[in-house]
């Protein structure tokens, strides 16, 4: 493999994050929304542990999500960069090479998050969609919610 990602399948880069990139959409197992807050130039997840506030490295639980949408991504650039394509209307070979070229280049685009971070909207519209990630005290990703997948592998 040609990028940077160590065993937990992380960006090595991305140990230098300055936002919490899923901000408003992580909560704690009893549905509270983790607030943010710099510990340093750090930024943290915090969860109620019974009262005692826990600080968790944001990236800590960015990784894993980032590492989620990764391996959903993976093996399914066709399916997602044809849909993708039909989505917007632009089914044109010049417009599908554009998205493929996007999703080969899917580490760049993550570690450009760690840096910047989803934008607030973004993150408002994501949240509206079902979008969220339920986290313990100790910053494990307990589950993943996410809008409904076109064509999954689940049925409803």
């Amino acid at each position: 493999m040609e990028s940077d990602w160590d065993a937990c399948g992380c960006n090595i880069i991305m140990s230098m994050a300055m936002h919490a990139i899923f901000e408003g959409l992580v909560v704690d197992e009893n549905d509270q929304v983790a607030k943010v807050t710099m510990v340093g130039d750090e930024p943290c997840y915090v969860v109620d542990d019974g009262g005692f506030q826990r600080h968790i490295p944001a990236q800590l639980v960015d990784r894993q999500v980032l590492q989620q949408l990764k391996s959903q991504i993976e093996g399914n650039e066709e399916l997602i960069g044809q849909q993708t394509a039909k989505m917007m209307g632009q089914e044109d070979i010049f417009t599908y090479a554009m998205i493929m070229n996007q999703l080969k280049q899917m580490d760049q685009h993550m570690e450009a998050l760690s840096e910047t971070g989803i934008p607030e909207d973004s993150r408002a519209y994501l949240g509206m969609l079902g979008f969220r990630v339920v986290i313990n005290v100790h910053g494990d990703v307990v589950r993943f919610d996410q809008p409904s997948q076109v064509g999954g592998d689940e049925g409803e």
